[in-house]
């Protein structure tokens, strides 16, 4: 079924996307605190869809497909209003192009490795570095809204999440070179 709980938790993190990034054009502390729940309900809404597709046995094809994109998208539409918004500048934009590049890497060689029908499973520090850049996205979100020492607490959050995610792509790249580096066999020949 397309439309089934998962997959309505799945869309409704897309729909709360451009909600999230109309919240910094508004000139409020109160919209910083809206962008922060906003992304943090959108956040936990990945948790809960895996946790009902997997529970009711409710896993499609669609949400398969649409679950990596909805979180993609989420992370960075969120890194790129941090950046336009200077929340993150100077150095600190180096953390959010490390986690963007890694995403686009991971996509591309989860994309290659489905070519060859070999899975790309989630690692658990790969869980935990979602976990930590999920927590230090909604703490700059709401950044200053709150204290001066919660966009401080959030820097230092997101450089964890980069570092976690230098490793978790390295440990991705590493499993997906190992098949790169197989010579796959032409048609008609002994090898």
């Amino acid at each position: 079924m397309l439309f089934n709980l998962p997959n309505l938790l799945t869309l409704s993190r897309i729909v709360a996307i451009p909600l999230v990034v109309a919240c910094f054009w508004l000139d409020r502390g109160w919209a910083q605190w809206l962008s922060m729940i906003l992304f943090v309900i959108a956040a936990v809404t990945d948790w809960f869809d895996g946790y009902f597709a997997r529970r009711y046995h409710q896993i499609s094809r669609l949400g398969r497909f649409l679950d990596p994109i909805a979180d993609k998208l989420l992370v960075a539409a969120a890194l790129v209003m941090l950046v336009d918004s200077g929340t993150l500048r100077g150095v600190n934009v180096l953390a959010a192009m490390i986690i963007l590049a890694r995403e686009i890497l991971v996509s591309g060689l989860r994309e290659f490795l489905a070519e060859l029908r070999v899975g790309l499973p989630v690692s658990a520090l790969a869980k935990w570095k979602t976990a930590v850049q999920m927590v230090a996205i909604a703490a700059l979100l709401v950044g200053d809204a709150a204290s001066p020492y919660v966009t401080e607490a959030g820097i230092v959050m997101i450089w964890i999440a980069a570092a976690l995610t230098l490793i978790t792509g390295y440990d991705y790249l590493r499993t997906g070179l190992k098949h790169m580096a197989e010579d796959s066999p032409t048609p008609g020949s002994d090898k």
